[in-house]
């Protein structure tokens, strides 16, 4: 009998079942140590961020709102707990209506019959259609209500915007909307940030800028010939005036100097 191989067998087969034993809690110890890894991988690229100095971060957790977040090195809980969402609050945003800008210096036509007519095109209050586009710019005032107060606050803006133009137009002559388009603008952008704070958008209006007012092309010939009879009428009110003013007072002196001569004669 071998007793020496005996010997090897029996250490073989120990180490054997030792490998067994010990071999899955190594793997598994692994398998443990590449999930932590993971784990601190995706918590630290998820929840470090930062934020820029005209902006802010606004957390939910879960879905609902937590807190803002300033500019800065900042920490959240990963995804899938806390979302941030990130708001410029220093820009100025701007709204076009009755054109568009296709490219810096390039706009679209004002005239009605652009696809952008129905915003610019206005009755004025004394039942004449005038042609009025502007510019809103903007700024976001309150984060937490721009995100989570209003479904859709471009469309809002868009909508208070055309409702507060068109009363005021409305209660404006033609000669007014072609005339006196800052006066217009001032007032139209009061109640245009009224409104916007109401319906709580989260939204400031910073100025209201009303760009080259005219009249619908297809009634400018008609519009043209009426300002032509005003001006004529003016033209031969003023010349009527001029004429009175030299003859009326050259016939006074006249008379008294007769008056006068007629007075030294008696």
């Amino acid at each position: 009998m071998d007793i020496g191989a005996n010997a090897d067998d029996i250490l073989l087969r120990a180490f054997r079942a030792l490998g067994r034993r010990f071999g899955g809690r190594r793997r598994r110890f692994n398998l443990l140590m590449v999930i932590g890894i993971i784990a601190a991988l995706w918590i630290v690229f998820t929840g470090l961020f930062t934020v820029a100095v005209d902006e802010v971060a606004v957390i939910q957790r879960f879905g609902k709102y937590n807190r803002v977040v300033g500019p800065g090195l900042s920490f959240k809980l990963p995804d899938g707990i806390e979302k941030k969402t990130k708001v410029r609050i220093q820009h100025t945003y701007s709204a076009e209506f009755g054109f568009r800008t296709e490219k810096a210096g390039v706009r679209t036509s004002y005239e009605p019959e652009a696809r952008y007519r129905d915003e610019a095109l206005m009755l004025t209050g004394d039942l004449n259609c005038a042609l009025v586009p502007w510019i809103v710019q903007f700024k976001i005032s309150d984060p937490r209500a721009f995100l989570f107060n209003v479904r859709d606050v471009m469309g809002t803006l868009r909508d208070l915007s055309e409702a507060a133009m068109r009363e005021v137009i409305g209660d404006r002559s033609i000669n007014e909307v072609l005339t006196a388009r800052q006066e217009i603008a001032d007032k139209a952008q009061v109640k245009l940030h009224q409104l916007l704070q109401d319906a709580g958008t989260g939204l400031s209006v910073t100025t209201v800028e009303l760009q080259n007012t005219n009249v619908p092309e297809p009634v400018q010939p008609s519009f043209n010939e009426v300002n032509q009879a005003t001006q004529e009428k003016e033209k031969m009110i003023y010349q009527a005036r001029e004429a009175y003013n030299k003859v009326i007072p050259a016939a006074a002196g006249e008379a008294e100097k007769i008056v006068s001569e007629a007075e030294g004669y008696a």
